[in-house]
């Protein structure tokens, strides 16, 4: 039987859910802590506003470039960091001990802020966060271009920064073995005459999205999986490098980029694939950990990024579904029985839908635990 590694999740990865009171200011911040097991200061937060469009969907913020005013990233499209939400709605200011705290956006002048968007009016929240290395970052020279990285080993987390050459490269990740995942944003347009660029999204281990063979995602849109040689050029991911092509959204000449790596850690985190059957009783997906969350994209065809959590989700079914690329607010797929079961050892799909279950798509997930189907004792864990 396969024993976990990490014993406590969340001493690397929660979800807080929380509602908007108003209570930060242009020039105070209001304070958010997690309810974990363990403390979690956290290296990314990725929030969604749950009730209201006119957030203008998802924002991230991370610790190797710095929280506050424009350091904000939108994966609903691909603006550059900051813009355009951070001054209008608000932004992650500050990374405690164990959670963050938010600002309202100094242009908010209208008093939106506390009515319908941002922080305030009583909306409802949902921070995902990850643990990397405190936003301890060292300089890596493995690759053609330096970068700067912050690795957590324990739980399989690369953060890096890098300058672009508009060249074929490589960047040095620091995970010590081939990601499993990895996502790479344009932060200024330096280069690029001030151009925004597309989330970059490489599966590498997966055979839809095959080492090597220059495929490719984007987190801010549906497309499905696409083939470009100057992105991920046709060269293999390493257990020290990424391989980027000459392609502004990647590597731009001059251009500051952001990249976040991921690798399979046994009963906590999974990167992988499953194929659909266009049946209501769907594939059952083992993972070894009951998730905490879940991410869904067919890579077949043009659907959304589908999240689930056990954070809005606390019963099966799951029904509640937010879109990494959509602006739209969360959607219930109970009227439609469209969800996952979310169980001790993975997760069912409870749907024939496609954007999670149609007859031989190809689908990527992402997830990361809540529990370990057995500790690193062996004792198994309850079932959902």
């Amino acid at each position: 039987m396969a024993y976990t590694t990490i014993d406590d999740p969340s001493a690397y990865f929660q979800a807080l859910a929380y509602r908007g009171d108003s209570t930060s200011t242009t020039s105070a911040d209001r304070s958010l802590t997690n309810d974990g097991n363990s403390n979690l200061q956290p290296d990314i937060v990725w929030i969604a506003n749950r009730d209201s469009a006119t957030n203008s969907g998802m924002r991230w913020w991370d610790s190797s470039r710095g929280v506050g005013q424009n350091k904000g990233l939108t994966t609903s499209g691909y603006n550059l960091e900051g813009g355009p939400n951070d001054p209008e709605y608000g932004y992650v200011n500050t990374l405690s001990s164990n959670g963050f705290g938010v600002r309202a956006g100094a242009n908010d002048t209208s008093g939106r802020w506390t009515t319908d968007r941002g922080e305030g009016g009583g909306d409802k929240y949902i921070a995902w966060q990850w643990k990397a290395n405190g936003g301890s970052t060292s300089s890596n020279t493995d690759g053609s271009l330096t970068s700067t990285v912050q690795v957590n080993s324990t739980s399989g987390i690369s953060i890096g920064t890098y300058t672009g050459d508009a060249d074929y490269s490589t960047v040095g990740h620091g995970l010590g073995v081939i990601p499993d995942l990895v996502i790479i944003k344009g932060r200024d347009g330096s280069g690029l005459g001030g151009a925004a660029q597309y989330w970059v999204v490489g599966c590498p281990n997966t055979s839809a999205m095959a080492n090597g063979g220059s495929k490719l995602l984007f987190l801010d849109s549906n497309s499905a999986v696409m083939t470009n040689t100057s992105v991920w050029y046709n060269t293999a991911f390493t257990t020290t490098t990424i391989p980027i092509g000459p392609h502004a959204a990647i590597n731009g000449d001059g251009a500051a980029y952001i990249f976040y790596a991921f690798k399979n850690i046994q009963g906590y985190s999974k990167i992988g694939q499953y194929t659909g059957n266009l049946n209501a009783n769907g594939p059952f997906v083992y993972t070894g950990f009951k998730p905490a969350f879940v991410m869904i994209k067919p890579s077949s065809e043009v659907e959304e990024w589908v999240i689930f959590d056990s954070t809005r989700n606390p019963y099966n079914q799951a029904m509640l579904q937010l879109k990494a690329n959509s602006t739209a607010v969360e959607y219930n797929g109970a009227s439609v029985t469209n969800g996952i079961d979310i169980l001790s050892n993975g997760f069912k799909v409870r749907t024939n839908r496609t954007e999670l279950n149609t007859s031989n798509a190809t689908y990527i997930y992402v997830a990361f635990a809540e529990n370990p189907f057995v500790t690193s004792t062996g004792t198994p864990t309850t079932a959902r």
